[in-house]
This record gives structure tokens, C-alpha cells and sequence, in this order.
């Protein structure tokens, strides 16, 4: 019996289609993670790119729990002293919404070049139509 092992060039990519809508900020994002990591098909190996291709619309309508809205910050620093910056999470979710999906989803990726591919196939709307329709995808119900 022998264990198969995925090859980049034989992996088949669908294109998926989130209504993030009234859904909680890390379930979706966890979910979202899953489906680019490819670890929801069957050919799942660790160190090839597997996953699928991920379009995320309504990303501004998404909910957080509890305090996040005013309690969770954002960090980011310029690389010169004192140069660190923060923003609440709900100052960022009214100025840059699908920045914030996209953080929750890169910090459930790996820490790597496999990681920073699988972000890419990520796409991010915040209002209802996207334009990939030529790639038709489907819709997925989470």
C-alpha cells in the first residue's frame, strides 16, 4: 500500500463564491482558510498548494462578537522608532473591511511562500458583485 502524494500540476481548482454577510469574523475566516489550504478534498498534501480559488463578497457586513468592535487592535509599524500605528477593530472595518478578512485569513495560513500563494486566491469585495463570473464559481454555504 503505498501513500499518494499530491503533485502541483495534476491539482484541480474550483472557484468559490462567500456571502460573508451576517457572519462571524473567525468562523468564516477558519472556513475560508480550509478551502485555500485544500484540506477539505481527499488529495490534501501538506507541502503542495491543493486549494481553491475563494471569492468573498459583503466583506464590510461582517460581525464581530462581543467587545472586538472597540477592545481588539490592529498593529502595524513603519520600521522607524516610535513608528508603531494602531486602529480598533471597528475603525477598520468601516475604513478598510476586506483588509480585515483578509488578516484573520493570513494568520490562519501558514508562515511561508506556500502560505503567501495560497493568499492570493483569495479575492475580496466588500459590496455584492465581483468580476469573476468567466470563471464561474459556485456558491458555498457556510
Amino acid at each position: 500500500m503505498k501513500t499518494f502524494q499530491a503533485k502541483k500540476e495534476n491539482v484541480e481548482r474550483n472557484w468559490y463564491v462567500v456571502d460573508a454577510e451576517g457572519k462571524v469574523l473567525g468562523r468564516l475566516a477558519s472556513e475560508i482558510a480550509k478551502r485555500l489550504r485544500g484540506k477539505d478534498k481527499p488529495v490534501y498534501t501538506p507541502y503542495v498548494d491543493t486549494g481553491d480559488f475563494v471569492i468573498v463578497v459583503n466583506a464590510g457586513k461582517v460581525h464581530l462578537t462581543g467587545k472586538k468592535l472597540t477592545d481588539k487592535m490592529y498593529y502595524r509599524h513603519s520600521g522607524y522608532p516610535g513608528g508603531i500605528r494602531q486602529m480598533a477593530a471597528g475603525k477598520m472595518l468601516e475604513e478598510k473591511p476586506a483588509e480585515v478578512l483578509r488578516l484573520a485569513v493570513r494568520g490562519m495560513l501558514p508562515k511561508n511562500s506556500l502560505g503567501r500563494a495560497m493568499l492570493k486566491k483569495l479575492k475580496i469585495y466588500t459590496c455584492s458583485d465581483h468580476g469573476h463570473a468567466a470563471q464561474c464559481p459556485q456558491l458555498l454555504k457556510l
